[in-house]
């Protein structure tokens, strides 16, 4: 790895996490700062209210928390995702998508945030975009603070030449797929601001997890 890409898993400074979460204030995107992953972990619960139902959308961070586990397994929540498991994809594929489109919360993470307030979320298939932009009553992103950057052009950066190249890795062990495949972002969703407060969180840690 070069030594402008090792920059996309380095945590950032005290500073700049400062300028991102006052900046995503602004915007209307609660923002909170925490210094390790149990913390966050915690705090995300705390803004689960108990029987919700809850989506977690595909992460790697969420992964490495627990947290995927601890939504849809602990019985504490009502698990979207365990409800589309059971459904038919052959025959409830439209049911799926409006399912999956506007759950009562949405819990993910992001591959880059600006200093500015920006969130950028790439997806393939586009699945998790709609209740993250829209559809969701409540969003809670998860995120790592080696994923700030200083500016859009650098969230761009991240994701393809950071992010993409560890995804397609992961999906070739994770799907059995061929080594020839390659991930792609075909749809990328950035959020700039909410029209009003108390509807997406970012709840942030100084521990490295996810890519």
């Amino acid at each position: 790895m070069s030594s402008h890409l090792s920059t996309f898993d380095t945590l950032a400074s005290a500073e700049s996490v400062h300028r991102t979460v006052e900046a995503l204030k602004a915007h209307n995107i609660e923002a909170f700062s925490l210094k390790t992953a149990a913390e966050a972990v915690k705090k995300v619960l705390e803004l689960l209210p108990a029987g919700a139902e809850v989506l977690t959308n595909s992460s790697t961070t969420l992964d490495q928390l627990g947290l995927t586990k601890e939504i849809n397994d602990s019985g504490k929540f009502v698990s979207l995702k365990n409800k589309m498991y059971a459904m038919d994809r052959a025959t409830e594929s439209r049911a799926i998508a409006a399912l999956v489109s506007a759950p009562q919360i949405a819990v993910g993470s992001v591959h880059a945030v600006t200093e500015q307030g920006s969130l950028y979320i790439a997806a393939m298939s586009g699945s998790n975009l709609p209740g993250y932009a829209f559809g969701a009553e409540k969003v809670v992103f998860v995120v790592s603070t080696k994923k700030i950057t200083p500016n859009a052009e650098e969230a761009l950066k991240r994701l393809w030449d950071h992010v993409l190249p560890q995804e397609s890795i992961r999906a070739r062990k994770a799907y059995g797929l061929p080594d020839t495949f390659h991930s792609n972002p075909n749809t990328v969703l950035n959020i700039n601001a909410q029209q009003a407060p108390g509807r997406v969180y970012v709840v942030f840690f100084n521990e490295d997890a996810g890519f």
